[in-house]
């Protein structure tokens, strides 16, 4: 049964107007006109960093690229293993949502003393970061095919890949959540690794999600 929404806040950042709203007992967030994210769909969020951490090698240090509802930094504090864990996030107002209203969906994960959060544009911050990590896992946008913010192209590149290899160890794993299968992406990763994993997420309402796991870079200085 369809239920109307109720607008919390709206805001106008440099990006543009970010909206949250609420439906039911949920909550959902407006990017420019465009659903971004919403708290009754975080499966695909869980299994992009659940999977990278199973498959990379004695995993110590996560980084998140993007904070959504927080669905992916509660997976991250469910490995006991984890030490530290970065999550670099653009919006202020998303971070702020995620203390208001978010904390009981992701086990109040912003309170863990191993957690980061930093307010940034990821695409710039990784060029100045000099951290390495075991784990990266990118929730930013909507995947390759369809970012909200054109900038965010650039994560998906040749040039966005190669930056964020500088980023991992030697047997370090990078996972990209996505709206919608891309094939164009998944050739380009295969230029800079030597393994991709590719699953589907069936969703209850709409279509899936994809998570790209790679590791094992070509580009591995």
């Amino acid at each position: 049964m369809y239920q109307n929404f109720q607008v919390i806040e709206r805001a106008y950042t440099e990006n543009g107007e970010i909206q949250l709203q609420k439906r039911g007992y949920d909550f959902e967030i407006i990017f420019n006109g465009t659903f971004l994210m919403a708290t009754y769909n975080g499966e695909s969020e869980k299994l992009l960093v659940r999977w990278a951490i199973k498959e990379a090698y004695s995993p110590k240090r996560v980084l998140i690229g993007g904070l959504g509802v927080g669905f992916s930094l509660a997976e991250a504090l469910n490995h006991k293993t984890i030490e530290k864990i970065t999550v670099v996030e653009i919006e202020s107002k998303i971070i702020e949502w995620n203390r208001l209203y978010f904390s009981t969906y992701s086990n109040y994960a912003l309170n863990d003393p191993r957690v980061d959060v930093i307010n940034a544009d990821f695409v710039d911050w990784i060029l100045n970061s000099k951290e390495k990590y075991d784990v990266i896992c990118l929730d930013i946008d909507n995947g390759p095919d369809w970012v909200v913010m054109d900038k965010n192209n650039t994560l998906y590149s040749h040039t966005g890949l190669f930056n964020l290899i500088k980023h991992i160890n030697k047997s370090g794993v990078i996972s990209f959540w996505s709206a919608s299968k891309s094939d164009n992406f998944e050739r380009i990763l295969k230029k800079h690794f030597n393994s991709i994993i590719v699953e589907e997420v069936s969703l209850k309402r709409g279509y899936p999600d994809y998570v790209y796991i790679a590791k094992n870079p070509k580009d591995f200085k």
